[in-house]
């Protein structure tokens, strides 16, 4: 498996222009019901905060560039040094509002202070660069019923694809989206090629490459670009 820190763009690969990341935040509660690292439910492997933001992402990012990133509520703070320490700069967020079947708040979160019915997509820029056309007109809430443990809305891929630019990279990812490369270390049983398993996964021609294969094909594809 190859870590985070170990992955580099082949020569001639400028770098991807979109980032979409949804880190294993680790709560400093890991006794109750919806912590990851629940000693019954154990879901998945969480990191420090620092472990994070140690992360190389910054290599694997274009100049200008824009991420996002998902961050609970109650880790506000450590969110935006997150996306410091990769090298963007905050610049507004979309509120995910989990709802039920009847539109109604799905009061079934929970909080310390209060009950969460929402989650934070922080949204950065490395250097100078809007989002599309698309983006301006868009309001920044999405409304949509809560899933597994921890799924975030696929209907937050189509508002990437709208306001910003490929080509994307999603980091911590379990599951494959057609024209986004991939990095993630959970492997659900079932999902062979569309899950990367740690390794970085290229989308080209229909299907996923792995390893040497995906780099080839990396630069492949930006040389066609020029």
């Amino acid at each position: 498996m190859t870590r985070l820190s170990s992955l580099t763009l082949p020569e001639g690969h400028s770098g991807y222009a979109t980032l979409y990341a949804d880190p294993p935040w680790r709560f400093t509660n890991k006794t109750g019901k919806v912590a990851p690292e629940h000693r019954r439910l154990h879901r998945y492997e969480t990191m420090t905060l620092a472990d994070i933001a140690a992360l190389h992402v910054a290599p694997l990012a274009a100049q200008p560039a824009h991420l996002y990133l998902w961050c609970p509520n109650a880790l506000l703070a450590e969110g935006l040094d997150v996306m410091k320490a990769w090298g963007f700069t905050y610049k507004a967020n979309i509120v995910w509002h989990k709802v039920r079947k009847d539109g109604e708040p799905d009061g079934r979160g929970v909080g310390f202070y209060f009950r969460n019915v929402t989650e934070l997509l922080l949204f950065g820029t490395r250097g100078s660069m809007r989002t599309l056309a698309p983006g301006r007109r868009m309001v920044n809430i999405l409304k949509t019923i809560k899933r597994e443990h921890s799924r975030k809305p696929d209907e937050a891929y189509r508002i990437i694809e709208q306001c910003s630019p490929g080509p994307f990279l999603e980091l911590f990812s379990r599951h494959a989206r057609p024209g986004w490369d991939v990095w993630g270390e959970e492997a659900p049983e079932g999902e062979g090629e569309s899950i990367s398993r740690g390794e970085l996964v290229t989308f080209v021609g229909g299907s996923y490459k792995r390893g040497a294969e995906a780099t080839e094909r990396l630069i492949r594809r930006e040389v066609a670009a020029i």
